[in-house]
């Protein structure tokens, strides 16, 4: 899985950046059981469980002390209770481990309250592929996330990890509103915004991120984005104090980066046929390399201390879940 290159990579880039504690905010894991056949990846273990899981942390962070936020990757919603029963059972092998409870919008609050509590969890993972909106990626966010589990996370004090969707991401004034609503109305609720809010297009943070300042209860994971300036922006808007890394394992482990471009972004991967240019040939290394790189620019643009690194890798999130 690891190659040359990205020892090279580590060794060059990373190394001396890299703080000895890591907690990664935004992680799956997954059961084959529990998987599409569509949704598997040939090059990663058949069951990311709490073994295999430790091990693709330790290969991005080696000898570091690691520890995680986890949740079940994206499947079928008639998987749903086995898919969290895993992730409950992967979070138990380690007390510094927290996980999210996969859900459905129609969930009934009750029930989830009750197995939320009953599995040890701490919080919700909503998605745009389970609202009825055609095509999700339109979603508004109380299509996939509504009101009345917000209300639910509010009252038992649970994280809400939020993956937003629609073009313009942060910019988009439909997100901004509903943003800025449920932590208003709901401050016991803590909400995430997974990939530093969307940001592959870092010009939406720009745009966006000061219509969301002084939410105390608004926090932000910069997972698999590998755009410096997503970063930057939350951290000169916001404060670095509201900003946790995260891998999004197992993208981290796939090969190529994010890339913006006009007003959207695009996904470079091993097999897209743009490593040949410049009559030469690139050997692209991890996802989750790349993203580091862009974290350790943004950090370095923003001339954060030693400290205020080490609260992006680890006191920013220990704090949150409770470490």
């Amino acid at each position: 899985m690891i190659k040359p290159e990205d020892h090279d990579f580590f060794e060059k880039e990373l190394e001396s950046f890299l703080p000895d504690q890591i907690f990664d905010a935004h992680a799956h894991v997954w059961s084959h059981q529990n998987m599409l056949k569509n949704r598997t990846i040939k090059t990663l273990p058949r069951n990311g469980n709490f073994e295999e899981f430790s091990k693709m942390l330790q290969a991005l962070h080696p000898q570091r002390t690691c520890a995680a936020n986890v949740f079940h990757r994206i499947c079928p919603a008639e998987y749903f209770d086995s898919a969290n029963k895993w992730t409950s059972q992967q979070v138990k092998c380690d007390p510094n481990y927290r996980g999210l409870f996969l859900m459905s919008p129609d969930t009934d609050p009750e029930w989830l309250r009750k197995e939320v509590n009953r599995l040890g969890l701490s919080g919700l993972k909503c998605y745009h592929v389970y609202s009825k909106v055609n095509p999700t990626w339109e979603a508004e966010i109380p299509d996939y996330l509504p009101e009345r589990l917000v209300q639910v996370a509010h009252q038992e004090g649970w994280v809400i990890m939020l993956h937003m969707v629609r073009p313009r991401a942060c910019a988009d004034k439909g997100n901004l509103y509903w943003i800025r609503r449920y932590c208003e109305k709901y401050p016991n609720m803590k909400l995430i915004l997974a990939h530093s809010a969307r940001g592959f297009q870092p010009a939406h943070n720009l745009e966006g991120l000061s219509h969301l300042r002084g939410l105390s209860n608004l926090y932000f994971d910069t997972s698999a984005n590998c755009e410096p300036i997503a970063h930057q922006a939350i951290i000169r808007i916001i404060g670095h104090q509201k900003l946790m890394y995260g891998t999004d394992i197992p993208v981290s482990h796939l090969r190529g980066k994010s890339v913006s471009v006009g007003d959207t972004f695009l996904w470079l991967y091993e097999n897209s046929p743009v490593w040949g240019e410049k009559h030469q040939s690139i050997k692209p290394v991890l996802i989750g390399l790349e993203h580091l790189r862009s974290l350790k620019w943004a950090c370095w643009s923003e001339k954060l201390s030693d400290k205020q690194v080490e609260d992006i890798f680890w006191n920013n999130a220990a704090e949150l879940f409770g470490i």
